[in-house]
């Protein structure tokens, strides 16, 4: 079976890596053998979808001694194996050339097919012991890339913050698996969904989903791992953490939410639609602040998690409800974005490896001009950053605007709560929508275009073939997406259909190629009619130049307010670009020191400006709870130095202790 050989060859290769690890052609096989892996395990969730098997289930005689391994492939499982593979499979080809360019391509080759094996095992896992073993795994393989750079304070203190947040989203899913598996201990998710809970231990089960997904999707307040774990890894692997493994914990919130419980009251539709626009929104103004071109990625990441936070939030009010066919859109939209968020932020991060390949460099404040010495790198990044502005045709457009489309009717919602929170989400994911064109106009103008801002900048070189062909097949599957909308509709209506109860069209009566997702007669669009549209304007005005336009051509001197200016520091810098912003939301929502030192009248000295951006999430929370971990290791510290008198001491009273919670127990 294809799904089962891709699977086994993936710590095959891991074995490959690790016993010829002297010699330098295991960094190249290893890539495309993942590659090839990537593509079966996405061809079978292809053929999954279209039905040509059915739901598979699988039992093996391994796991808990009271419990097998189950395995389970149905349309929702069909399609993550879609959205992790495919971009895997872009920067596995990705990785074949640019594992060059690092010094320790050993602290990185091993662990990437066991990090893709994960996140696999992950989506068809159907107990509940498999998913955490699974979903452990994902966190460790990811954690030994991201402390690539082991010998960087900052680099081991990121693989620090990263690793405690994993076990604590570990032990909220374990705890929200064990109250959904309830007294009797069968952990498998067919008993789950049968089981019967209190409302109490509902409300926890949800509780716990929303944090220990969440703090793996980066959902704020437990985002702060993510700007620190992902600019720490190798640009290949901070790809696969943003643009997939953020996915994977996305799949695992609508796994619970949306069919291991499913019934979820109204309310925390409601609360989970809020947060994901205050997610949104904090995420796309942390993003554009940012210097280092991956951290601005990584901020942004959290933005499109919270964007879909909302469609997920929308989806279960309306579901409660019993308004089936907008529970329906909502989630499509949300899964819509879901995969086109997988394509455009892979893509976005090879672009940046690639500019750090060729320069050295992440800083916005050194590079600049890169469009000239790098075109085919700069055009896709430039594919990207429109997608992930929700700019037509492209994919991001589409699901943004259907989530809009699901908001216009949560005011019709009887509880006021939905009546008076929907606008309000609506004009954050509005905001967001904006910042992020902000910010990304910001990233490839200053990045790709004007003068080089440094000699790196000015020397560098358009990368390999095969770091540019996965990023130009990416940049494709942007456009594909936001051309043909209705297909992947349709697609997502069937997967839809069994966790809400309805299947959708979403194109109503107009039928292929019109999204209507509310009505027919407002509301609707087509990226197919718009494409063509673009395309028959484009050649008349190109006929209407050759045929009015002047022929002659005339060359001159560009206008430079009458002088010509030849210093790269003078052009529009990233921090110029962000300073507006900066000054509204600097001391609402960020800690900014700015610091002015000028020298007194005839000093030589120059005149300094020193500014400082601190996240107060990081420094408010975190901190604060890794200070007070901290004491309490002081304090515990001297119990590993005990004699062993004092040790059978404590065992002695430690056994009191729990006789006297036995007796009280039963006495109550």
């Amino acid at each position: 079976m294809l799904i089962a050989a891709a699977l086994v060859a993936l710590p095959a290769l891991t074995l490959l890596a690790l016993l010829f690890s002297r010699f330098d052609w295991p960094h190249r096989v290893v890539p495309f053998g993942i590659f090839f892996c990537c593509l079966g395990l996405a061809g079978a969730g292809l053929e999954q979808l279209e039905n040509f098997w059915g739901p598979i289930t699988k039992v093996l005689p391994f796991g808990l001694p009271w419990l097998k391994a189950h395995f389970h492939v149905d349309n929702l499982a069909s399609l993550f194996l879609l959205i992790v593979n495919l971009p895997a499979a872009a920067v596995a080809w990705f990785s074949s050339s640019y594992l060059a360019h690092l010094p320790e391509k050993r602290r990185v080759t091993p662990f990437l097919p066991l990090f893709i094996f994960a996140m696999n095992m992950v989506v068809i896992a159907d107990d509940a012991f498999i998913f955490l073993l699974s979903w452990e795994f994902m966190s460790l393989t990811s954690w030994a890339m991201v402390l690539y750079q082991h010998q960087d304070p900052e680099n081991r203190k990121a693989a620090l913050v990263y690793l405690i947040m994993a076990l604590f989203g570990t032990l909220c899913l374990l705890l929200s698996f064990g109250l959904m598996a309830g007294g009797e201990g069968d952990y498998t998710f067919a008993t789950m969904r049968s089981a019967e809970m209190s409302a109490f231990s509902g409300f926890l089960v949800v509780l716990l989903a929303i944090l220990g997904a969440g703090s793996k999707a980066g959902v704020a307040p437990l985002h702060a791992w993510l700007p620190l774990a992902h600019p720490a890894a190798p640009s290949p692997v901070s790809a696969l953490m943003s643009g997939v493994m953020t996915k994977v914990a996305l799949y695992g919130l609508i796994r619970i939410l949306f069919d291991l419980h499913g019934k979820v009251a109204w309310q925390w539709g409601a609360a989970l639609m809020v947060l994901g626009g205050v997610t949104a929104v904090l995420g796309v103004l942390y993003a554009v602040l940012q210097d280092d071109l991956k951290r601005l990625l990584a901020y942004s990441t959290v933005e499109n998690v919270g964007i879909v936070l909302i469609g997920l939030g929308l989806s279960l009010a309306f579901k409660a409800d019993e308004r089936f066919s907008l529970a329906t859109l909502a989630l499509i939209a949300s899964l819509y974005h879901v995969i086109n968020h997988s394509v455009f932020k892979t893509l976005l991060f090879l672009g940046s490896g690639s500019v750090q390949a060729s320069t050295g460099m992440r800083s916005l404040a050194g590079l600049g001009g890169l469009l000239k010495r790098m075109p085919w790198t700069g055009g896709t990044f430039l594919v990207g950053a429109a997608a992930i502005s929700a700019l037509p045709p492209l994919n991001g457009f589409v699901s943004e605007w259907m989530i809009l489309q699901a908001l216009f009717k949560g005011p019709d919602s009887p509880h006021w709560a939905m009546k008076f929170g929907v606008p309000v989400v609506g004009v954050l994911l509005a905001l967001s929508v904006a910042l992020a064109a902000t910010c990304f106009v910001r990233a490839f103008g200053v990045a790709f275009l004007g003068r080089p801002r440094s000699s790196q900048a000015a020397q560098a070189v358009e990368v390999s073939g095969g770091m540019l062909l996965p990023m130009v097949v990416l940049a494709g599957l942007c456009v594909v997406l936001g051309v043909i909308p209705v297909t992947v509709t349709n697609a997502l209506a069937v997967v839809v259909q069994p966790l809400t109860g309805t299947q959708l069209a979403v194109s109503g009566s107009l039928g292929w190629p019109w999204l209507a997702p509310v009505s027919d007669l407002r509301g609707s669009y087509s990226g197919t009619v718009l494409v063509l549209l673009g395309v028959l304007l484009f050649l008349l005005g190109i006929a209407l130049a050759r045929l009015i336009g002047v022929r002659g051509k005339r060359v001159a001197e560009a206008w430079d307010c009458g002088h010509r200016e030849d210093i790269p520091q003078a052009q529009y810098s990233a921090a110029s670009f962000a300073q507006p912003l900066r000054r509204v939301f600097g001391t609402a929502f960020f800690q900014v020191e700015e610091t002015v030192t000028m020298p007194p009248p005839g000093s030589l000295l120059p005149a300094r400006h020193r500014l400082t951006l601190v996240d107060p999430i990081w420094s408010g929370i975190y901190q604060r709870i890794a200070a007070l971990v901290s004491a309490i290791a002081d304090r515990v510290n001297p119990l590993q130095h005990l004699t062993i008198r004092r040790y059978l001491l404590l065992m002695f009273v430690t056994l009191i202790v729990f006789l006297l919670v036995v007796a009280v127990r039963q006495q109550l």
